[in-house]
C-alpha cells in the first residue's frame, strides 16, 4: 500500500495528501485533517484504496472526460459541475493560482494552454490538468478540466467525475476565503 497508494506508513495507518489535506487510512477509519469522514469523501478515498495499483500516474497525454471509457452520458454533468462551476472565479484564481497550486502539491503548466493552466494531484495518483481562460470583449471566461492518461486504473470513471467536482468546489472554497481575507468578494469572472 505504501509504494501503490503512495502513501507514509505508520504502523497499520497509511498518511498522504487527498484533496488538499492531510488524510490517513486505517482499521479505524479514513480521515481527513483528522476528522473522520464517511461521506462521499471516505468513498472516494475508499475506492482509490482499493484500486491501487503499483503503476505510477501518466500525466500526457491528458484526456479530456469524454475521452474516458464509460463517461457516457456524464459529459454534461461533468462540464457543469467540475467546470463551469469555475468560471464565475477564474480572475480570483488566476491571482490565487499559487495557493492553489500549492494546497494541490501541483505545478503550472504552461504547455496545455490558456491564458494560465496548472496540474493539481487531488489524490497522489489522479492528476488533474486545469486549463483557464479570462474572459475578455469577444469571449467569456472558460475552464477545461482533463485526466491523466492512465487515470482509470485508480478510480471508475464515476469517481473520477466526483473527484474532479470536489476538487473544484475546493478550489472554490480557497479563493472565496481568500477574497474574504483580502476585502474583496470573488464572484464574477
Amino acid at each position: 500500500m505504501e509504494q501503490m497508494l503512495p502513501a507514509s506508513r505508520e504502523n497499520d495507518t497509511f498518511s498522504f495528501r487527498a484533496f488538499g489535506e492531510p488524510c490517513s487510512i486505517s482499521p479505524d477509519g479514513i480521515t481527513l485533517s483528522g476528522e473522520v469522514i464517511t461521506g462521499p469523501e471516505g468513498i472516494l478515498l475508499a475506492l482509490y484504496a482499493r484500486n491501487a495499483r503499483k503503476q505510477p500516474a501518466q500525466l500526457e497525454p491528458f484526456k479530456p472526460f469524454r475521452g474516458l471509457k464509460g463517461s457516457m452520458p456524464y459529459p454534461g454533468a461533468f462540464s457543469l459541475r467540475a467546470e463551469a462551476s469555475l468560471i464565475p472565479f477564474v480572475n480570483h484564481i488566476q491571482k490565487s493560482k499559487k495557493r492553489v497550486i500549492e494546497l494541490f502539491d501541483g505545478h503550472e503548466n504552461p504547455r496545455a494552454g490558456g491564458d494560465f493552466s496548472c496540474t493539481l494531484f487531488p489524490f497522489p495518483k489522479i492528476p488533474l490538468c486545469y486549463v483557464f481562460y479570462t474572459s475578455d470583449e469577444e469571449f467569456p471566461a472558460s475552464v477545461t478540466c482533463l485526466f491523466g492518461a492512465n487515470a482509470e486504473l485508480f478510480l471508475p470513471v464515476d469517481g473520477l467525475a466526483d473527484v474532479a467536482e470536489h476538487t473544484a468546489t475546493k478550489i472554490i472554497e480557497l479563493v472565496t476565503s481568500e477574497g474574504q481575507r483580502n476585502g474583496s468578494q470573488p464572484r464574477e469572472a
